[in-house]
């Protein structure tokens, strides 16, 4: 992601001053482990920095249409996100962190009184990106035998593929010896009459 360079001025010189800001990226994408997702419409931003006296929260949110591959069955897939933005941004650098704070995310402000909002927005649209990315909800993906779209029509492997699961669910059963078990022919039970 492109920085996000943002001068601190004396707008936020004292605690507790707030300024809005607000606006739009021509971000082209991100990446999410080995998934890779287009930003075909950029990301829009809309943010209030604080300043909390040891340093500058930023907060607010991020929104962007996203496009990806759907992991079912690997046609387009597309949907909106918006994520909550919250960045934190020291003065100095903390003389020592307690227990609790090991890994407290934050950045330093740069010495040019600057700070980059870019890592707090992918964050936010990370941790809105859904685990695992469907063209829809009810997609029926690839048939595992012929590796044909299921939403585009059945392929018959599907009813195939089933009865054989349940023939292999029963042949497991521990109940499965007593399938030829027969308690009472016929001929027994007309011999005892």
């Amino acid at each position: 992601m492109e920085p996000l360079i943002i001068s601190l001025d004396e707008r936020l010189g004292a605690a507790g001053d707030t300024l809005p800001l607000a606006g739009h990226l021509d971000e082209r994408g991100y990446q999410l482990g080995d998934h890779e997702f287009s930003l075909p419409e950029g990301l829009d931003y809309d943010l209030v920095l604080t300043n909390a006296g040891e340093g500058i929260l930023a907060t607010g949110l991020v929104r962007a249409h996203v496009a990806g591959t759907c992991d079912r069955c690997l046609e387009p897939a597309e949907f909106d996100l918006s994520g909550e933005v919250d960045g934190y941004y020291l003065f100095e650098e903390p003389e020592q962190l307690g227990d609790d704070e090991d890994d407290a995310d934050f950045e330093l402000v740069a010495p040019d009184r600057t700070i980059d909002l870019s890592g707090a927005l992918l964050s936010a649209l990370v941790m809105e990106t859904p685990f695992v990315v469907l063209c829809r909800e009810d997609c029926r993906g690839l048939c595992p035998v012929c590796g044909a779209n299921l939403n585009e029509g059945d392929c018959g492997h599907a009813e195939a593929l089933a009865a054989e699961r349940e023939r292999e669910r029963m042949e497991a059963s521990p109940f499965s010896a007593l399938a030829g078990l027969r308690l009472g022919d016929d001929e027994d039970a007309a011999a005892r009459e």
